[in-house]
């Protein structure tokens, strides 16, 4: 079986232009602001960075059947990961082509699988915080959602990323993928 790590991901990063109302919220009450970019994982963790053009590669014809395609950032969800953790997220909107993408990519590495294994399966999402107690969680999540101006980006690529072990280890883009031109 082909080596994995936690120190790439395959992931849909939206355009700087979206960032600035994203990265506000995350700055507060994300504690993973400086790794991670915003961004919307499709596969984590993946193959080693010293791998990324054969598995450019193999992406490359299955990319190359979709279409690129709109997704909004309207509504703010959560996962709860025990009694008293959440993860705050914004919902990509409409799932099925993410869902989509993510199952065509995870079938050229099935044993990529991680974020298959939930109990729901693969939810496309983009994390912005985390929040202690369900009190707190809620209290966040309705502010956050009565000030949101909801946000529409084109999905054209899929980008390959990595980092170094701390204190270098903020994500950057190793290689892009484009989903089809035509």
């Amino acid at each position: 079986m082909a080596k994995k790590t936690h120190k790439t991901a395959v992931v849909i990063i939206p355009p700087e232009a979206c960032w600035p109302p994203i990265q506000s919220i995350r700055q507060k009450h994300d504690r993973q602001f400086k790794r991670w970019m915003p961004h919307i994982t499709l596969i984590y963790p993946f193959r080693p960075r010293d791998e990324f053009d054969q598995v450019a590669e193999q992406f490359s014809p299955v990319s190359e059947k979709l279409k690129p395609f709109e997704v909004d950032l309207a509504e703010f969800h959560y996962f709860q990961h025990s009694q008293n953790n959440y993860t705050l997220w914004l919902s990509p909107e409409p799932k099925d082509m993410l869902v989509q993408l993510e199952i065509a990519l995870w079938r050229m590495v099935p044993d990529c699988d991680e974020v298959r294994r939930f109990a729901n399966g693969f939810t496309p999402h983009l994390s912005v915080g985390q929040a202690l107690g369900k009190a707190n969680m809620i209290r966040l999540r309705t502010a956050l959602q009565d000030t949101w101006t909801p946000l529409k980006f084109k999905v054209s690529e899929v980008c390959l990323i990595w980092r170094n072990e701390p204190p270098e280890d903020v994500f950057r883009v190793g290689q892009k993928i484009f989903l089809r031109q035509k």
